[in-house]
């Protein structure tokens, strides 16, 4: 048996073993676009995770940022409490608008990413579906036929 090239792509071997079997009727350029397109949503819903993964980090950061200057500009404006109940009031208002700044920010994370995962899954899914039609297409008996109707 002859020694294949180790630089041949993974295309060109399915096109060569596509003419090397003996099916009939079997349209390997059509086989290849098809997986062709799978491999362009899969980039696609991996760019859109990716960019939704870079912006989510790109917020945590200006959320940090800005949480350490707070922390930074409250610590210059404190004094010392003149009594005990006047420090605790300070520490309970200073826990309170700590806790209610992180609630906000890990909603807003959460969103983001919420929104990041919906708009790589409908990527997918919108592949999932045109994939469908067109193996549904290629199994129609009829040459050059669609077995569904005409979308206009």
């Amino acid at each position: 048996m002859a020694q294949q090239s180790n630089s041949d792509s993974i295309i060109d071997l399915f096109k060569r073993l596509g003419q090397t079997l003996p099916i009939p009727n079997l349209d390997v350029e059509r086989i290849i676009a098809h997986h062709r397109r799978n491999l362009e949503a899969l980039e696609q819903s991996a760019r859109a995770t990716a960019d939704g993964t870079s912006a989510m980090m790109t917020r945590q950061r200006e959320m940090l940022e800005s949480m350490i200057s707070q922390a930074t500009e409250t610590a210059r404006g404190m004094k010392l409490p003149s009594s005990p109940q006047e420090m605790m009031t300070s520490q309970v208002d200073l826990a309170r608008r700590t806790f209610e700044t992180a609630v906000e920010n890990a909603g807003e994370l959460g969103t983001m990413m919420q929104r990041s995962g919906t708009a790589s899954i409908d990527i997918l899914r919108d592949r999932i579906k045109l994939a469908m039609n067109e193996l549904q297409d290629g199994f129609d008996p009829r040459p050059g036929s669609s077995s569904r109707p005409e979308q206009s």
